[in-house]
């Protein structure tokens, strides 16, 4: 007897909410206090961050192509944000962060999602993990009770002073919450499954209410409708706003795309539908930018933990929305017992997790490390959009590196005899190398040419062609395999029947050789 699946691939829809809906209570308590942190960190109201957890749950939930994955504001994107904030107010962010979506559903529509994966890997690595060093050097001051300073470098220099002057119990409470963080990668398997974010702040603010602390706490407004930020359009300096859509349509694209696979490969169920995937965080965008929020991504951590928690169907991550809806609407004044620097406390291990270990060494074997390093360079030395333009730039000059790294090795046999072995990548970058080599071999010449080259293209081909062809004529003669075998197999290169070229009678390499 057959049973209806659902398009999702769960027998019924009962037995999806049977799993569903415990692991939507789990990634609601993950992103409860994650949305709060964020927004502290991009230095909006916090009900902005709580605001795009609704919208990224309930829409992209709903509208998404990825079933699995949990979208909501992002670590990855409150540097920029706090960027643009302090460069044109919350009001006129909020609607780049709508025009952004709207650029975002004409990418998913025009279905271009697949071409965000052609960055670098090692772009994507070193983007997060500048992102990750900014956060901890701008939520390590607020963990000691001081303010965040305007660049990374404002920061380090107003270090040494923040730490002479901590601020007793808000420096206490910080660094508890880092201590429970980190200790919490540590206990059992069972005890795993409560969500280490929500012991961190609970705890720590238990701790902050049992000391009677006096510390800047969680203002959240009675009437979250009342207060939405809505937004407005710039009168003059269009530039900055487009720099901005665009940053944040790219950058926010990416993300959520590159989660979108590393979640895939976390289960087994269906797959992702990228093109949907982006038009459905665009439309979530562009919601949360008119009603006050920040810019939305599928993010990576809540993804795995809705998997890990059993999610099967995206019921679970559109539900997490909703908890975080009735949360702010009627316990508001929960989060209102929560520290600041509790939160900071969280933003600085979630920030330090960002410079991912395992992924550098993974650079390192690769050979990949230095477009990493420069990338990270570039984010907390720069700025972020300096930081992606300068890694994009140092991959492309090592590809063409690795292009040219043609190696061309003459080496003289006998009298009048010579060998010249052709290896690695023949492009048109290694052409001028590849003439210098050939200039050493005498005219009048024989000469046995060894092609073991891995990659030839067309300048490559006419430029062999084009020097036996002119040795020949000047009474030379070329022992080779046919060009046309070596252009055939693209870069595999294999053992075939040498040709012999002479001067008198040969032909086209290209056509096989001489007679």
């Amino acid at each position: 007897m057959s049973t209806s699946k659902s398009p999702e691939g769960v027998a019924s829809p009962w037995k999806a909410l049977a799993t569903d809906l415990p692991a939507s209570l789990v990634v609601f308590l993950v992103a409860l206090p994650l949305c709060m942190g964020i927004a502290l960190a991009s230095g909006a109201p916090i009900v902005s961050g709580l605001i795009a957890g609704v919208i990224g749950g309930i829409v992209v939930g709903l509208f998404g192509g990825v079933p699995l994955q949990v979208s909501g504001p992002a670590a990855g994107l409150a540097v920029m944000v706090f960027g643009f904030i302090q460069q044109m107010g919350l009001a006129m962010t909020c609607a780049a962060v709508a025009v952004a979506g709207v650029v975002q559903m004409i990418l998913g529509g025009l279905k271009v999602a697949r071409g965000a994966l052609a960055i670098s890997p090692a772009v994507i690595h070193g983007m997060m993990a500048g992102i990750g060093i900014l956060i901890v050097l701008g939520q390590v001051h607020i963990v000691m009770g001081g303010a965040p300073q305007s660049s990374a470098w404002q920061n380090v220099k107003e270090l040494p002073g923040q730490i002479a002057d901590l601020h007793g119990s808000a420096t206490l409470l910080g660094l508890l919450t880092i201590g429970l963080m980190v200790a919490w990668q540590f206990v059992p398997g069972k005890l795993k499954k409560v969500p280490g974010p929500l012991v961190a702040v609970v705890s720590a603010t238990a701790a902050a209410t049992f000391m009677g602390a006096d510390v800047a706490r969680v203002d959240l407004p009675e009437n979250i409708f009342s207060s939405i930020q809505l937004p407005t359009f710039p009168k003059g300096d269009w530039v900055a706003f487009g720099t901005a859509v665009l940053s944040l349509a790219l950058v926010a694209s990416a993300e959520s795309l590159l989660s979108a696979v590393a979640t895939d490969k976390m289960h087994t169920g269906p797959r992702a539908n990228l093109d949907r995937e982006l038009f459905g965080q665009g439309l979530a965008n562009t919601i949360s930018g008119l009603a006050g929020g920040l810019p939305i991504t599928g993010v990576i951590v809540r993804s795995a933990t809705n998997i890990t928690a059993g999610a099967k169907t995206r019921l679970s991550g559109t539900l997490h929305g909703v908890w975080l809806l009735l949360f702010i609407t009627l316990l508001g004044s929960v989060a209102g017992l929560v520290p600041l620097t509790v939160l900071a406390g969280l933003l600085v291990f979630v920030g330090a997790k960002l410079v991912n270990v395992h992924h550098i060494r993974e650079l390192q074997k690769r050979g990949e490390l230095a477009v990493y390093l420069v990338t990270v360079a570039g984010v907390v030395g720069v700025n972020l959009l300096a930081g992606i333009g300068m890694g994009l730039a140092f991959a492309a000059l090592r590809l063409l590196w690795h292009l040219g790294s043609v190696k061309v090795d003459v080496h003289q046999q006998a009298h009048a005899s010579y060998q010249v072995r052709i290896s690695g990548a023949l492009t048109f970058v290694g052409v001028p190398k590849l003439s210098t080599a050939l200039a050493q071999v005498p005219t009048g010449s024989k000469v046995e040419l060894d092609l073991a080259v891995q990659t030839l293209d067309h300048s490559g081909h006419e430029a062999l062609e084009s020097w036996c062809d002119t040795h020949c004529k000047t009474g030379g003669s070329v022992f080779a395999e046919s060009l046309e075998d070596v252009w055939s197999r693209k870069g595999t290169v294999k053992p075939s029947s040498p040709v012999v070229v002479d001067g008198p009678n040969h032909n086209s390499l290209v056509s096989g050789g001489a007679q």
